[in-house]
């Protein structure tokens, strides 16, 4: 049985972003702090909704940096890390490593892609380039991949692959790769709608872009479900679940830097290509935020 890199909500934290697009990292710590005051368990950094498509290595490397120090050990950072080139994403771990990151995000190599048995050399490399614990992200709608239940058994025999984040959405392939990797594959949900049904599949937690907006709430389902309470965590769920929609109403993390205005952050925009939301989505975004009781 592996050692989890951490149980309950993990957010997959936004990159604020001053007028002339530069990062906010006054801002960032602040919502660091905030994360941590409303029970987050792990910070992920520059995922996705970090925007780290659009960041240099230098500048993507200072927000790792950043959040290593702001946080100071209080709760586990996740650095994302992850590369379709097999050597830059080694070198990005390996400093990312070197930065004091607790444990390493690896998306699955997208445009160009790769076989089953690229995908085990790809992470073999860069695990061992890195030294650390590593969650590799399934998500096919962004990356053209999907990491297949024998896959993740492959991947599983690494012992520094710790976890997946899963968001192909796919149940029955999820059931079946836990199925076939139990202990040795913990499994994390990467859609916010599907908390419930995979904590109920043996998962640890969520890596979540709704802990951005609602953290103690996301942190609640978890420790709900862990204390056995299935039923509250499960109402809590749904009760979350168009909340969770809208965030979503276009792509990650569109939504969800808005809505952190709306909090009173200083978000900032997106980094082109990614817009700002268009006027009826953003008042969806400001319904479901009142209707939550979050403005």
């Amino acid at each position: 049985m592996k050692k989890t890199v951490f149980t309950g909500a993990g957010v997959a934290l936004i990159t604020p972003m001053k007028e002339d697009g530069s990062i906010n990292f006054e801002e960032l710590g602040r919502i660091l702090d905030a994360q941590i005051e409303g029970g987050t368990d792990a910070v992920i950094i520059c995922g996705t909704t970090g925007e780290p498509a659009t960041m240099p290595d230098e500048e993507h490397l200072s927000c790792i940096e950043y959040a290593v120090q702001h946080v100071n050990h209080r709760i586990p950072v996740i650095a994302g890390t992850g590369s379709n080139d097999t050597r830059h994403g080694c070198e990005l771990s390996r400093k990312a490593a070197d930065l004091g990151a607790d444990a390493l995000l690896l998306v699955t190599p997208y445009y160009n892609k790769t076989t089953r048995e690229g995908l085990v050399q790809h992470f073999k490399a860069i695990t061992e380039s890195a030294g650390l614990p590593c969650i590799v992200y399934n998500v096919p709608s962004r990356t053209g991949m999907n990491i297949d239940p024998e896959t993740a058994y492959e991947l599983a025999k690494n012992p520094l692959i710790c976890g997946i984040k899963e968001a192909s959405g796919n149940i029955s392939q999820i059931a079946k790769t836990v199925a076939l990797c139990g202990d040795e594959l913990p499994l994390y949900s990467g859609n916010d709608d599907q908390i419930v049904p995979l904590l109920a599949l043996g998962g640890k937690g969520v890596i979540s872009v709704l802990s951005n907006v609602a953290p103690r709430q996301t942190h609640d389902i978890c420790r709900l479900w862990f204390e056995g309470k299935t039923q509250e965590s499960a109402a809590l769920q749904l009760e979350l679940l168009s909340l969770a929609n809208s965030l979503f109403c276009e792509v990650n993390p569109i939504p969800v830097k808005y809505a952190m205005n709306l909090l009173g952050f200083k978000a900032g925009h997106c980094r082109l290509p990614l817009v700002d939301p268009t006027p009826a989505h953003q008042e969806l975004i400001r319904k479901e935020m009142e209707k939550a009781g979050l403005i």
